[in-house]
């Protein structure tokens, strides 16, 4: 084991409990917040001091035990165990006392400093629910504090405290032959290792993560003779020793819940409150879902893509920098036609590119960077995870499946990352399929809600219905032909808050800022490739060679052909073409929502496709892209051929 993080403390917690909120306060650094499992997938780090001292501060992933059965939870297992870190700051959700103690007792049998925050007061406090934190305190025999974490309240008292973490001195047992097996485990582990009794303890629950990190640093001997030793005490009991185990630390954690919790009596429930229950509602539950969607499509297709769009494009642009630089780049290079074709022509890298990225792109995705981040500060995703479970049930996927699928409408390669949050290989793979397949990002979706609107009603309702089938028909195929089991769907619901508007001008200038960094460098290349297409007159040979399949059956314009080779690098300049060329009176109703129904289920950009070769391995990228790029085409045939003999 290594022990190279010295100056190092850890936050750990359970997901959704804050961590993020507090991991940007003590750094100064913005980490994404979210009120759902699974946005910290990877660990970050920052820098931050303390009475003028600097250390490391490290957010790890949301867990719910440090016996791991998630990716997760192997990571932040290890990097408490395998590093000598100062200590862990536990950050707890205060209303679920019981879960938050029983992570708790773990770190005290890995005898690691640390101070307990108990996050969201104001939220416990509503539910009529009292810490003794003095009590707890004493207990524990390490810092208790009680914080508001989004309110900044009490989190200057959390950095004086950051010097004061200690190991605990709190004690609890198992079965006795259990501590008799403990026993005879702990001397045969690494000298010096830390946390023995947290090691012994995780064998005899059958963590085999744990025993493969043990192989080379324990001997081959030692490790049989700890699998007798776990072998012949779980022959003692009836039932399995990781029950035995878990039911009695998690009893320990609620006797040790019970002696310090203090309950208020007659405490009201607010209308919020009961707006979340309903949410969730199998059958009233979907009439709120419908009056979300309803407000995306109104904000983003008609603020974003219609006004936004419309005030950008031809009046910003349209009207003065676009002519502005046309007149400077004729005048500059009147003697060299090529260079003025490349910066304003039609091809140009500024009346294209640029045209493309700011005066389309960017009012699209900021209406949706800020109606995505009221929906997640609100802490409405988790209950449409739950509103949603039946249904994914279906194609081989649990309710965590709509956290991904939520977090593809900003970005595929981002929630390509964040099917880690599933257990089995088998609903990843479907996930990823289902994202690269039918699910639009952010900049695309705007694209094409902005288009619908235009369109008459029928388009709206042709698309979603296509859409919705494609990706209900292909998981539910996946999830017949795939081996292996779903696993079951377990999450936790945090309470319907009131966005707070700093949290949403943060969050969504935070993404604004990550989405320009990488739109604009690929839309000036994506354009820049088209220019030197143009120049070689190589553009009009590939759209010859793609009319049969573009012009015959899917009967759009050969311009088109542009759009879906541009699509490659991102699904949204393809989209953004179809959207020009839309505006432009260049395809009909019919042409429109054919073109929008395969840019949809059109093959994963060039950044999702890596991203789906480093989660899923090549094989199963180029598998997913075999399958995409050809049936993308036939529905989108298919649906050509209905629609012109129906409309």
């Amino acid at each position: 084991m290594t022990h190279a993080e010295d100056n190092t403390i850890a936050l750990i917690g359970n997901p959704n409990v804050g961590k993020s909120v507090v991991f940007g306060f003590l750094t100064g650094r913005y980490a994404t917040v979210s009120n759902y499992p699974g946005t910290t997938v990877e660990i970050t780090r920052g820098e931050a001091k303390c009475h003028g001292k600097p250390f490391s501060l490290i957010d790890t992933p949301g867990i719910n035990s440090l016996v791991p059965s998630s990716d997760e939870e192997v990571v932040t297992r290890d990097l408490v165990l395998n590093n000598r870190l100062k200590g862990v700051v536990q950050v707890a959700d205060m209303k679920n006392l019981h879960r938050a103690l029983h992570l708790s007792l773990q770190l005290v049998e890995m005898q690691i400093p640390f101070l307990l925050d108990l996050n969201m007061e104001d939220e416990a406090s509503s539910r009529g629910i009292e810490v003794d934190v003095a009590d707890l305190e004493s207990r524990l025999g390490v810092p208790v504090i009680k914080t508001v974490a989004i309110q900044k309240k009490g989190l200057g008292l959390l950095k004086d405290k950051i010097d004061s973490l200690c190991s605990s001195r709190f004690c609890f047992s198992y079965p006795e032959k259990i501590e008799e097996a403990i026993r005879s485990i702990e001397p045969l582990l690494l000298e010096g290792a830390v946390s023995r009794r947290f090691l012994a303890v995780s064998l005899l629950s059958g963590d085999e993560s744990l025993e493969w990190s043990l192989q080379g640093s324990v001997s081959e001997e030692r490790l049989r003779s700890i699998r007798q030793i776990c072998l012949e005490t779980s022959r003692h009991y009836a039932q399995p020793l990781s029950y035995l185990i878990e039911s009695r630390r998690m009893r320990s954690a609620a006797e040790l819940m019970n002696a310090v919790l203090r309950k208020q009596a007659g405490v009201k429930r607010d209308a919020l409150e009961a707006l979340g229950k309903i949410s969730m509602h199998p059958l009233w539950g979907y009439p709120i879902l419908a009056g979300v969607l309803f407000l995306l499509y109104e904000f983003v297709g008609n603020l974003g893509a219609q006004i936004g769009v419309d005030f950008l494009e031809n009046g910003i642009f349209g009207q003065y920098l676009n002519p502005w630089a046309i007149d400077i780049f004729s005048r500059l290079f009147s003697f060299l036609p090529i260079l003025r074709d490349l910066f304003v022509g039609e091809y140009g890298l500024i009346t294209m590119g640029l045209t493309y990225a700011l005066a389309i792109v960017f009012p699209i995705v900021l209406t949706f960077f800020l109606f995505f981040s009221v929906l997640e500060d609100s802490g409405y995703l988790p209950r449409l995870a739950v509103l949603m479970h039946r249904l994914f049930q279906k194609i081989g996927l649990n309710g965590k499946a709509v956290v991904p699928m939520v977090l593809g409408l900003g970005c595929d390669t981002m929630a390509t990352l964040s099917v880690r949050i599933l257990e089995t290989k088998k609903e990843k793979i479907i996930l990823t399929l289902l994202l690269a397949l039918g699910v639009p990002c952010s900049a695309q979706l705007g694209i094409i809600l902005g288009m619908l609107s235009a369109l008459p009603p029928w388009a709206t309702f042709v698309w979603l219905l296509l859409i919705a089938g494609v990706i209900l028909g292909v998981g539910a195929l996946a999830a017949r032909l795939l081996p292996g089991e779903a696993a079951g769907f377990l999450m936790e619901v945090p309470p319907l808050r009131r966005p707070t508007l700093a949290n949403i001008i943060t969050k969504t200038l935070a993404r604004l800022e990550w989405y320009l960094k990488e739109v604009i460098p690929i839309f000036l290349a994506g354009t820049f490739f088209l220019f030197l297409l143009d120049q070689l007159q190589w553009l009009p040979k590939i759209r010859n060679f793609g009319n049969p399949l573009v012009v015959g059956l899917l009967g759009l314009p050969s311009e088109a052909t542009e759009a879906f080779l541009i699509g490659f690098l991102r699904r949204d300049y393809g989209a953004t073409r179809f959207f020009d060329l839309f505006q432009k009176g260049g395809i009909d109703a019919v042409q429109a929502i054919v073109a929008l129904v395969v840019m949809t289920l059109f093959v994963p950009c060039l950044a999702n496709f890596l991203m789906i070769v480093k989660e899923r391995g090549t094989k199963v990228a180029l598998g997913i892209v075999a399958f995409i790029y050809p049936f993308s085409f036939a529905i989108g045939a298919a649906l050509n051929a209905v629609l012109r003999r129906l409309v």
